[in-house]
């Protein structure tokens, strides 16, 4: 029996994915051989890419999936409507299944569970609708805010809208024609595909690739790389060892843009009560992965106590 049985392909999500992809390896090279590339049709896909990438990873994620900080209207509505243009769903579809990973992370109820292989937690969980979509049981909070619920009513209008009618009305008033279609195959389908992927690493590449330096609970791992192409998402071992940390990179060196802007906000009033871990917390989460790592290469101390402290790390 197939892993993945055609009769059970999502074929509205897969043509989108698809087509799409199609567009960008196609049309896009043709649109730039024809007339090139001036520097608005750059300064564009990259606002929209950072104005949607940052939607996900501090709206979408940090603020409504895990209440890691608290936003004010304005903050919420923009992080609302530029998610929306990145095509992957209402926050409150994609909380629900981004709480469900949490709660069963690597097992058959995770959305995206890794142990169904790579292709599966990157893509194959949209393509492949192997279970029925699951009821919003688990995002009641996310349901008593009303901004929350008429993005969820208006999502796909909302994507429309800001992926291909406002980048092309931009690229119309700069140059026409010409820099319509542009703004429609760069800041629209191109971000879209490029951003969407940036999201998938982090179900695929972030339990794949990369170090468990705070616990081996699931296979959750810490990237750098990841991160550079995620907004900061790719110290993904951190986030699912303190899920509700407005950082993932939690070390001052750690590459987590997303953060910087959480704080920034907060000295400006817009995001307040920000979720911090205890430091003692994470250094003893340390201490017990590095005991971990000491015991399965045998190299606990030979001292009785010592050894037995090692392991009490370990265990608890």
């Amino acid at each position: 029996m197939s892993r993945f049985p055609l009769h059970r392909i999502n074929w509205t999500t897969s043509s989108f994915l698809i087509g799409t992809l199609a567009i960008m390896l196609t049309a896009v090279p043709l649109y730039l051989w024809h007339f090139g590339l001036d520097w608005f049709q750059v300064a564009l896909f990259f606002a929209m890419f950072l104005a949607c990438g940052f939607s996900i990873s501090l709206g979408y994620h940090r603020l409504f999936s895990h209440i890691a900080f608290q936003a004010a209207w304005p903050v919420r509505l923009f992080t609302l409507i530029f998610g929306a243009a990145a095509f992957e769903n209402s926050v409150l579809m994609w909380a629900s299944e981004h709480r469900r990973h949490h709660k069963h992370v690597d097992h058959d109820d995770d959305p995206y569970s890794i142990s169904k292989g790579f292709f599966f937690a990157h893509v194959g969980w949209l393509i492949f609708k192997l279970n029925p979509t699951e009821p919003y049981d688990n995002v009641a909070d996310l349901q008593r805010d009303r901004l929350v619920v008429w993005q969820d009513r208006y999502v796909q209008l909302i994507a429309f809208v800001m992926s291909f009618i406002v980048p092309p009305l931009l690229g119309f008033w700069w140059n026409g024609w010409e820099g319509a279609l542009g703004a429609f195959l760069l800041a629209g389908i191109a971000r879209i595909v490029a951003l969407q992927h940036c999201t998938f690493f982090i179900n695929s590449a972030c339990h794949y690739f990369g170090s468990q330096p705070y616990s081996t609970k699931c296979t959750a791992r810490d990237s750098f790389i990841m991160a550079l192409v995620t907004f900061g998402e790719g110290y993904h071992n951190y986030h699912h060892e303190f899920q509700h940390d407005y950082r993932n990179g939690v070390k001052p060196w750690n590459f987590d843009p997303t953060k910087w802007i959480i704080w920034t906000l907060s000295k400006l009033g817009v995001t307040r009560n920000l979720r911090r871990v205890a430091q003692e917390k994470i250094l003893l989460a340390q201490e017990r992965r590095q005991a971990e790592i000491e015991y399965s290469e045998g190299e606990l101390p030979p001292n009785g106590e010592e050894q037995g402290v090692a392991l009490a790390r370990v265990k608890y």
